[in-house]
């Protein structure tokens, strides 16, 4: 992957506008970082996000995580974020780069494999590490197919399921919320916000 810099995170935002965090670089208690927003902008998806040298190596995960094993999730590398990034949990205002709601879908530290150097093993192309998080846990492996297309894949462990934990645990892990209630809360567009939530399983259900 390319050195980490933040210019790119910089130049795509106006940071009088969005209350996204700005671009600085620093390094968390652990330095193993991971965090995975789920974000309602022009189509749902889930943007999964690892600390490496004082910056989070970002991918957008379309179809969002999967336990399962057999399933290959793609993941497309993005530009790097801040590691305050991490904490954001709101609105991008409409019109603004990535424009929507975003969730704290899950987060935690990671472990490399072996101690392995986590951006030259990403630099080669291949990264096994295991996800400490409260919904996702155990061995994952990202690996480059071509230029920013990245599979993101579960590996066979105790923590594998065929369950869809993105229906299955669909709220945010800092505040219990729906993207519809935090787009309620903080002036988003709820309808289209909404439409990133699973179906309630209950008529009258609350966001």
């Amino acid at each position: 992957m390319a050195r980490a810099s933040l210019e790119p995170y910089r130049t795509k935002r106006r940071f009088e506008t969005t209350p996204e965090p700005a671009p600085r670089r620093r390094r968390s208690r652990s330095g193993h970082l991971f965090v995975v927003q789920k974000h309602r902008a022009r189509q749902l998806h889930y943007d999964f996000r690892l600390e490496v040298d004082g910056v989070l190596k970002s991918w957008s995960v379309p179809k969002g995580p999967s336990l399962d094993p057999s399933v290959k999730r793609l993941a497309v590398a993005v530009e790097d974020h801040p590691v305050d990034y991490a904490d954001f949990e709101g609105v991008i205002p409409e019109g603004e780069y990535g424009g929507g709601t975003v969730m704290v879908w899950d987060r935690g530290t990671y472990e490399p494999e072996d101690s392995v150097d986590v951006a030259a093993a990403l630099g080669k192309g291949h990264l096994a590490f295991t996800l400490w998080g409260e919904k996702l846990k155990g061995g994952w492996s990202l690996v480059r197919v071509r230029d920013r297309d990245w599979l993101l894949i579960k590996r066979r462990d105790r923590y594998a399921s065929s369950k869809d934990i993105t229906v299955e645990a669909p709220k945010s892990v800092l505040t219990g919320r729906t993207l519809a209630r935090i787009a309620a809360d903080e002036g988003g567009d709820v309808a289209k916000a909404a439409s990133g939530d699973p179906p309630t399983r209950a008529r009258g259900a609350r966001l």
